[in-house]
């Protein structure tokens, strides 16, 4: 059984994209591993028995902990706040709703909000330091502006997708648009915005440890601290600890999602009045406790100090100043490159776990059974290694493989991989957990073997999603590959890193362009490749 040409074509392409990357890694050249840093990495491992339990050092922990959750709640909320409203005004839908031509304006919207989604949120830490200090400001903002723009473009398209008779019938019978569409799509759209944005909260306590490297507090910067004294002990005792916090997260939104799954099967069912309550009074209390413990000045904002502040990093900024193009080629490649060993990495790993992740796979098992107890076991072990990795942030993974590897991109693409490891096996998984085993069953019933069974039935209706998965990640990645460079993984972070030692905000400026464009067009070419996977 041989590709059809297209598919032969793309697996081609790819193949010389992955020789391509491997050769600006230096994979060919040689002297890569640094052979006195693998006693680092050894006692490091070790210490991981021994963690630092100190009373003081643990009540530090807890503070940095709740630091963390605070942020990540914090800018959750004002991402879901800024999604929900700029999810509607660029979503196809609310346009066409108003009967008026809505191509120039949903494109400028899409545009506008496409700028603070290519910026990572370590980026905007950096700029509001700049104008706010070291507030707590600083880091529910850097978080808050680029989620608010993906949580934007996410609700946009969920509410594109979502059928439109029940609008369409309001609107026919003289319904204002506004009150059509309150009416209609948003309580259809609805759980799929609350289940989206419990990922986003995953995704805020990751990206609120990072910005503890810019001093923002929490575990990210007393992991950094830990690293850069090389204090193993102290570090293990703050990675359980985020473990812990990421692992809790994890677990409420999985039995949020379940909820929600239930509603969606059953549209007339309503959820238990209980749960409902308990979950709204939960999370009005966490929102609350979370903003008077990071205490924010959001009296900044009006402050005329603030405005002298933007006024003068707009004039240190423009004009962007004309740097060495082959440079900016050079490490516009190298950054690519990155990118694209990361995602490869990680898909094929995550592809080859997610059927061991899949709980669904023990469903039909006698319980109680030696089987039944192995798979268990199975699934648990391979779980954790997926939150292990997905819970550590990229830069914390870079230090730790530059104990090992010298300076470069490639330190910086495994950093990469083992995070969306984490991240994709866990998507994986849940596609295969969903997985309609109707059509398996009958391709068993019909005397197919286990592995014609996977051959012709699993891996057909799974692989499209595992791919679109990919590339959705790949746009992220691009992202990234900043963070690492900021650590000495190479690429674009690197000179980034450099232009904000050197206070030169104009070659700053030029550099962050060519980032910005590098990932619009890794945005256009991985959503060209999703909708053809449709």
């Amino acid at each position: 059984m041989f590709l059809p040409f297209p598919y032969l074509l793309w697996v081609l392409v790819l193949l010389v994209l992955i020789i391509w990357s491997l050769q600006v890694a230096g994979i060919f050249q040689g002297d890569l591993i640094n052979e006195g840093g693998w006693s680092l990495v050894v006692s490091f491992l070790i210490a991981a028995l021994s963690p630092e339990i100190s009373s003081d050092f643990l009540l530090l922990t807890l503070d940095a902990t709740l630091k963390t959750l605070a942020y990540a709640i914090c800018s959750t909320f004002f991402s879901i706040v800024i999604g929900f409203v700029a999810g509607i005004l660029s979503s196809q839908v609310w346009w066409k709703s108003l009967g008026k031509v809505y191509k120039i304006p949903w494109l400028v919207i899409r545009a506008t909000l496409a700028i603070p989604r290519a910026i990572h949120e370590l980026i905007w830490g950096l700029f509001f330091i700049n104008i706010f200090g070291l507030d707590p400001l600083v880091a529910v903002l850097a978080i808050a502006i680029p989620f608010g723009a993906i949580t934007a473009k996410v609700f946009s398209e969920i509410l594109d997708e979502t059928p439109r008779e029940p609008l369409l019938a309001l609107l026919n019978s003289g319904v204002p648009p506004m009150s059509a569409f309150v009416y209609t799509l948003i309580p259809q759209a609805l759980p799929n915005l609350i289940s989206y944005s419990f990922y986003r909260l995953e995704c805020s306590i990751r990206s609120a440890t990072v910005l503890g490297i810019i001093g923002a507090g929490g575990l990210g910067y007393q992991i950094f601290l830990s690293l850069q004294s090389l204090r193993s002990e102290q570090v293990w005792t703050l990675m359980f600890a985020l473990l812990f916090l990421s692992s809790c997260t994890d677990f409420l939104s999985r039995l949020l999602r379940q909820r929600l799954e239930l509603l969606n099967r059953s549209p007339t069912a309503l959820l238990p009045h209980s749960f409902t309550l308990l979950s709204l009074l939960s999370a009005s209390i966490l929102l609350i406790f979370s903003f008077w413990y990071i205490k924010a000045d959001f009296g900044k904002f009006w402050e005329p100090r603030t405005a002298e502040r933007l006024a003068r990093v707009i004039q240190d900024v423009f004009p962007p100043q004309l740097i060495d193009l082959h440079q900016l080629f050079t490490l516009s490649a190298q950054t690519l490159a990155m990118s694209i060993l990361a995602m490869v990495g990680a898909a094929v790993a995550s592809i080859l776990l997610a059927f061991g992740a899949a709980r669904e796979n023990v469903e039909t098992k006698k319980r109680f059974s030696i089987e039944n107890l192995q798979s268990q076991i199975r699934i648990g072990v391979t779980r954790l290694l997926l939150l292990i990795a997905r819970a550590v942030p990229e830069p914390i993974w870079a230090l730790i493989f530059l104990f090992v590897l010298f300076p470069g991109i490639l330190p910086g693409a495994i950093a990469l991989a083992v995070h969306n490891f984490g991240i994709l096996g866990r998507l994986m998984a849940e596609v295969v957990e969903n997985l309609d085993r109707r059509p398996l069953l009958s391709l068993k019933a019909l005397g197919g073997s286990t592995s014609q069974v996977f051959i012709y039935g699993v891996l057909p209706a799974t692989f499209p999603q595992f791919i679109a998965y990919t590339l959705y990640r790949w746009e992220v990645c691009i992202r990234a590959t900043v963070i690492v460079g900021l650590v000495g993984a190479g690429g674009l972070g690197r000179l980034l890193t450099e232009q904000l030692s050197s206070f030169d905000y104009k070659g700053l400026l030029t550099t962050l362009t060519v980032l910005i464009i590098l990932t619009l067009i890794i945005d256009i070419i991985s959503t060209t490749l999703r909708r053809s996977l449709r």
